[in-house]
């Protein structure tokens, strides 16, 4: 299966300015794996345990905690949304 990407404008560096990308896996944790692969800087910067708290993860605009979480099988026509939780004060 081959699933689009968003990527949130914060983690772009890190993958040549683009907003999406199509990439491989059966579910949302094998797509993730995907893009740690093909993007390691953002990878190692942004899917860290410490990190992954602060990261909200859409599969089609629903919340994949409310789904089967990095289990969520995925298809052709799905998008996966990687959005950050933004904290201020």
């Amino acid at each position: 299966m081959s699933v689009t990407v968003r990527i949130p404008a914060i983690i772009r560096q890190f993958t040549g300015q683009e907003s999406e990308v199509r990439l491989e896996g059966k579910t949302v944790g094998e797509v993730l794996e995907t893009f740690k692969a093909r993007f390691p800087a953002a990878g190692e910067r942004f899917f860290s345990e410490r990190t992954l708290r602060y990261m909200n993860l859409y599969l089609n605009e629903e919340d994949v905690r409310s789904l089967a979480n990095l289990e969520t099988p995925v298809g052709d026509s799905d998008v996966l949304s990687i959005v950050f939780a933004v904290a201020g004060g």
